[in-house]
């Protein structure tokens, strides 16, 4: 029986010695080592701000939200404007779209990177469309320098979706940076782990100023003196302790989280380092499989799994490879979440499908993907081939 789960912890005394360091300070809501994790994160991934948040959903959350506040006319949104997503990838890209009243529009994905196809992306756009949010998939970032040639000269923003790519980069510049926003998570089966957690990353001054009220209730605790949502604070902290400008949310991280991510940051080039090394033995071994296609790397990928997708004309049902994969000690699961616009919830969308699904369709029956970790996996991937090849 094969060992080779999802994912692994990344933890070690190091996280444990954090954890511990907020509990003897007694303060465990959001506090100093939140706001240090936020600047080694902008720091890390080349970014002016970082908000931390309860998760990579909730990021996604504040980062709609955001542009509904904003004074800027290029990038504010409003209910009804159209939103262009690739439609594999997971829920919580798409659900603040509808609680925000969005028209959201799907396109198909690209059969080779697994992220939005560019010609469909390209038909799909009109002057209509508002904003793209582009998904990072499995690792895998867009070329972006396509994308930004698609929407030059138009009034559209780009946002990221980049939770599955932590670390991952186009044309040297980190995945998540490429927008207005972009969003991390950084739950245990992500690329770094703080139990629970994730950030949006801006450029954005006042997107930033934006993102750090609706975190935290709306209000202006939690804002600079002078700021570009409420304008200049009183000086007398009880007249702003509970003063509220949006409505907003509390998705604040816990202080655990942030000083687990202090930690974690430390090591995240080795974790993704090891992940690129399997990527690189995954793909070797499997770029010429007779019956099972794999991703094509996009830029520099992090790797956040391995995906493989049955070949056209193949005789081998997925069901099968599936159970052979689990018999033998292998977990694997549906690529994201396959062709999101099968679903029920959309009875509770405003959406259009622009085209053809038929990519995504055909992932969603032929495709799986195995997990990646932070420590190298030859014998778990090496195992990987001989079971499928014993499938046939």
């Amino acid at each position: 029986m094969i060992n080779y789960p999802l994912a692994s912890s990344t933890w070690d005394d190091k996280e444990l010695g954090a954890i511990q360091k907020v509990v003897d300070s007694n303060m465990f809501t959001m506090g100093k080592y939140v706001a240090e994790y936020e600047q080694r994160f902008a720091e890390f991934f080349g970014s002016k701000y970082a908000v931390m948040v309860s998760s990579g959903s909730t990021a996604n959350l504040l980062m709609v939200a955001a542009l509904f506040f904003t004074k800027n006319k290029e990038l504010k949104l409003s209910r009804g404007d159209e939103v262009i997503v690739p439609v594999v990838s997971w829920s919580t890209t798409y659900f603040p779209l509808q609680q925000y009243g969005l028209k959201v529009k799907f396109v198909d994905i690209d059969p080779d990177t697994l992220n939005i196809n560019l010609a469909q992306l390209e038909n799909a756009i009109t002057d209509k469309t508002k904003a793209i949010l582009a998904v990072n998939l499995l690792g895998n970032p867009n070329d972006f320098l396509a994308i930004k040639k698609l929407i030059a000269g138009k009034d559209i923003t780009l946002l990221e979706d980049n939770c599955e790519s932590m670390g991952a980069t186009f044309e040297g510049k980190q995945a998540g940076t490429f927008g207005a926003m972009g969003t991390y998570s950084s739950f245990f089966s992500h690329h770094m782990a703080t139990m629970e957690g994730g950030c949006v990353v801006t450029d954005d001054e006042e997107l930033y100023h934006i993102l750090l009220c609706i975190r935290a209730h709306g209000w202006t605790r939690n804002l600079p003196k002078e700021n570009l949502v409420s304008g200049t604070k009183s000086d007398d902290p009880f007249e702003e302790s509970f003063k509220f400008i949006l409505p907003g949310y509390n998705v604040r991280p816990l202080e655990m989280s942030g000083a687990i991510g202090i930690e974690q940051l430390k090591k995240l080039p080795d974790f993704i380092s090891k992940r690129r090394e399997n990527g690189a033995y995954f793909q070797e071994l499997f770029a010429d499989h007779p019956y099972l296609r794999i991703q094509k790397e996009v830029g520099c990928s992090s790797w956040f799994g391995f995906s493989l997708i049955i070949k056209e004309g193949a005789e081998i049902e997925r069901k099968k490879i599936v159970s052979k994969l689990m018999e033998n000690g292998i977990e694997c699961r549906p690529i994201v979440t396959g062709n999101f616009a099968k679903n029920d919830v959309l009875d509770y969308f405003d959406y259009e499908i622009s085209g053809s699904l038929k990519n995504a369709e055909y992932l969603d029956k032929n495709g799986f993907f195995v997990g990646n970790h932070q420590i190298l996996l030859t014998n778990e991937i090496k195992s990987l081939l001989n079971v499928v090849n014993k499938t046939l």
